[in-house]
């Protein structure tokens, strides 16, 4: 029974190692520097795509992280609650999914 629960644990600890190292190494500074836009996204997502193509027709400027390519981006992006790509996040403002009329409602505001 004892080796049953130190396997659960372990994989436990494996299942949520980026919640436990983020709660060791705090907050990201870019997550709650909340200047300018941030895009979130992987290479492969099809929405990444059409939201960097609306960045271009509008002339917005965004720093882009991959996920899938840097640890602390991965991290800064579970933060934000990052189940699914893209996350944007425009100077604090957090917007889950592909959604030209939120960002640029953001992006622009009135």
């Amino acid at each position: 029974m004892k080796k049953f629960l130190a396997i659960a644990v372990i994989f436990g600890i494996y299942q949520n190692w980026y919640g436990i190292s983020d709660f060791f190494s705090g907050t990201p500074d870019t997550v709650t520097a909340g200047g300018g836009v941030v895009l979130y996204a992987t290479q492969w997502c099809g929405y990444c795509q059409k939201t960097r193509e609306l960045f271009a027709t509008h002339n917005i400027q965004y720093v882009e992280y991959d996920i899938e390519r840097s640890k602390q981006a991965h991290r800064e992006y579970r933060k934000l609650g990052g189940r699914g790509v893209p996350v944007v996040n425009v100077n604090g403002t957090i917007i889950h999914g592909y959604s030209p009329e939120r960002i640029l409602a953001a992006v622009q505001p009135n």
